[in-house]
């Protein structure tokens, strides 16, 4: 009974639920009386002595770091269980794992400088399957390729998804859109780089030169979150025969770089009325308000909590359903971390399969 009290406790979410509100509530409550008791002796005049002062620090100390790990595990995502922070494999069931490769993704056409991508290579390719369906994704920024398969669990979320439905899985390239941790060329050709040349004509074809990849357009995919989402939205309507398909996470109602006026100095040099024009004739919501799109599909997926990006990202949404994009809408419990992001990728698996042909 002991055993199976403590799995089911190692098994427990840690970025949602009864958890971190017991651990933050009790690291708040143990700090507050340590403080409390520390200054009711000081105001009598007594010393702390060195038993009760080292007790008092130590448990201050921990409440501390157990209040910080709590917050930055929320933050960053890393962990969703006990379990998984201390290397045991999710609880679901799966038949065969993929595997993780980085390889350098070259801008052979938009010269754009980038670091290696991340490829889920799955267990069925390894087999033998050709002509799989590609899912490209993009992390937030700042940010790196490892977000999304340390704290987005990328390979755990494919393994059981390809557990599910008797080893079918995509190729997943989880490639750079932004040319360091730090930078952000707006997802668009400009002179902070050609990052939409590189996303929809570089990755694309160097996927189909280095593996054994579906050539049909309806078998590919792209989709991130945050500034990844906002980039999946502008491929998808600027290469709408590259990206027919597509999964916006959180992501904005327009490409930003500060305000707009910041936006548009970034990306031409100066903020002029002509540079403003072409820089707008480039945001989603203006391509989506004069073009159709019949042929896509996409979901949009924000946190219920997320203020700032909920709006927009519902925003978009509406764009896409009125330009004819077969679009659907759902919130997460969350705010703008990967306590959404990386439950989304999971939520939207099986709708993207059935986009891929990966599903009867």
């Amino acid at each position: 009974m002991l055993h199976r009290w403590a799995a089911d406790l190692a098994h427990r979410p840690l970025l949602f639920g009864a958890v971190p509100t017991v651990a933050l509530t009790a690291a708040a409550l143990l700090s507050v009386v340590l403080v409390g008791a520390v200054v009711v002796r000081a105001r009598r005049g007594r010393p702390l002595g060195v038993v009760f002062g080292s007790v008092s620090a130590l448990g201050l100390l921990a409440s501390l770091l157990v209040a910080a790990a709590v917050l930055t595990n929320l933050t960053v995502t890393r962990y969703p269980t006990v379990a998984l922070a201390l290397g045991h494999a999710p609880v679901a069931p799966v038949e065969g794992h993929g595997r993780l490769v980085d390889l350098e993704v070259p801008g052979t056409v938009s010269h754009f400088t980038a670091r290696p991508a991340t490829v889920y290579v799955p267990a069925s390719y390894d087999a033998g399957a050709d002509d799989l369906p590609v899912l490209v994704l993009l992390t937030g920024q700042p940010g790196h390729v490892v977000d999304w398969i340390e704290g987005g669990h990328l390979a755990q979320t494919m393994d059981a998804f390809a557990a599910r439905h008797g080893g079918a899985a995509p190729i997943v390239v989880v490639a750079d859109g932004l040319g360091d941790t730090e930078a952000n060329p707006m997802c668009m050709d400009s002179e902070l780089g050609n990052a939409a040349t590189y996303l929809s004509v570089d990755v694309p074809q160097w996927i189909r030169s280095t593996f054994r990849v579906s050539s049909d357009p309806r078998s590919w995919a792209v989709g991130g979150y945050s500034y990844g989402g906002t980039c999946a939205l502008q491929l998808a309507v600027t290469a709408p025969s590259v990206y027919p398909t597509f999964l916006d996470i959180s992501g904005e109602d327009e490409q930003r770089r500060g305000t707009k006026s910041e936006s548009v100095a970034a990306a031409y040099g100066s903020d002029t009325p002509a540079n403003e024009a072409r820089f707008e004739q480039t945001t989603p919501l203006n391509i989506l308000s004069r073009s159709s799109f019949p042929d896509s599909a996409g979901a949009f997926v924000v946190g219920s909590d997320d203020e700032e990006f909920r709006p927009q990202t519902e925003r978009a949404f509406e764009a896409a359903v009125a330009s004819g994009v077969d679009a659907h809408y759902s919130e997460l419990p969350g705010g703008h971390s990967m306590q959404v992001w990386a439950p989304a990728l999971e939520q939207e698996m099986d709708w993207l399969g059935g986009r891929l042909g990966l599903l009867d």
